[in-house]
């Protein structure tokens, strides 16, 4: 299982909304793509670390937490069809600005603090790495990493697309 996610001009936002099975094309391209293998890379991808993610932001394995952040991985109204690990979920605007502000709230040393892998192992967090030696500082780059999709979203007044794959 991976995350992926895309920005999503007003436009595209619109017309997901109109006819969800867009969703497809918008996160993985048509196919008369010009790519080689005719998938467009994606804005956001948090590979096999997406759950881990989640977790350090918001403290559960599935619910948002307290705060904001913790709707960056998981948050998002649903839309689509299920592929496979459930649909799509469609982040507003106006969601996505205040998700950036939250996640610019968060500080490295709140994560590091959250960051235990008995707690991971026992909330079943995927993958199952947490009997091994698994530096925090893998997931502090990858939510970095997030923290610049949703600042370039928010700046930009976009929605986002996220699905996991």
């Amino acid at each position: 299982m991976e995350l992926i996610g895309r920005r999503l001009s007003a436009a595209e936002h619109d017309a997901v909304l109109a006819d969800p099975a867009l969703v497809e094309t918008l996160l993985f391209g048509s196919e008369d793509e010009d790519d080689a293998d005719g998938m467009p890379e994606p804005d956001l991808d948090l590979d096999k670390s997406w759950h881990a993610v989640h977790f350090l932001l918001a403290g559960s394995a599935w619910g948002l937490g307290d705060g904001l952040a913790g709707a960056a991985v998981l948050g998002g109204d649903d839309i689509g069809e299920d592929g496979g690990y459930g649909p799509a979920r469609l982040v507003s605007a106006d969601r996505v600005r205040a998700i950036a502000e939250a996640l610019d709230a968060v500080t490295d040393d709140a994560l590091r603090a959250r960051f235990d892998r008995s707690a991971m192992k026992a909330a079943e967090i995927y993958p199952d790495i947490w009997d091994e030696d698994v530096p925090v500082d893998g997931f502090l780059e990858e939510i970095a990493g997030l923290r610049i999709f949703y600042r370039t979203a928010a700046a930009d007044h976009q929605a986002i697309l996220l699905m996991i794959t």
